[in-house]
């Protein structure tokens, strides 16, 4: 099952230029989700971060980890995407940065639900570049509660 980024802006309230999912590739549900963004030399953090070198922040790369496990939460508990934010990152454990993204590159998450426990999903993230691992993490996404 694939998304197109219109599909992707429906299930995530973020906008340009915080919405860090260009596409879905592959959703199989209560398991896993791969997708990818691609980097332009456009991206607006790129004007301070760094001038001259331009690399994607680390904190970007998490954040767009948890937005694509934001999707498979919907998907998998067949929920409603709304315009309000349902889901928010809860906490993120055991990251490590092994190369910088730069401008051109295709960055590619493979996101694995481990487990969920009263409204805590949590998941285990790998992004790569060109088949290298760029970033590892654990993320953990929280149900809005209000």
């Amino acid at each position: 099952m694939e998304m197109s980024i219109e599909e992707v802006s429906r299930y995530l309230p973020h906008r340009y230029p915080f919405l860090l999912v260009d596409r879905v590739t592959e959703i199989n549900l209560n398991e896993s989700i791969k997708g990818f963004k691609n980097i332009t030399f456009n991206e607006p953090f790129f004007q301070g971060h760094f001038p001259g070198f331009p690399i994607m922040p680390g904190v970007l790369m998490i954040e767009a980890m948890a937005q694509i496990a934001g999707i498979l939460i919907f998907k998998s508990s067949s929920q409603e995407p709304t315009n309000e934010p349902r889901f928010v990152l809860a906490g993120v454990d055991n990251v490590r940065i092994k190369r910088m993204v730069k401008p051109g590159d295709k960055l590619e998450f493979d996101i694995k639900l481990d487990r969920v426990k009263r409204g805590l999903w949590c998941f285990s993230g790998v992004a790569t570049v060109d088949g290298k691992t760029v970033i590892t993490a654990s993320i953990m996404n929280s149900e809005v509660s209000q």
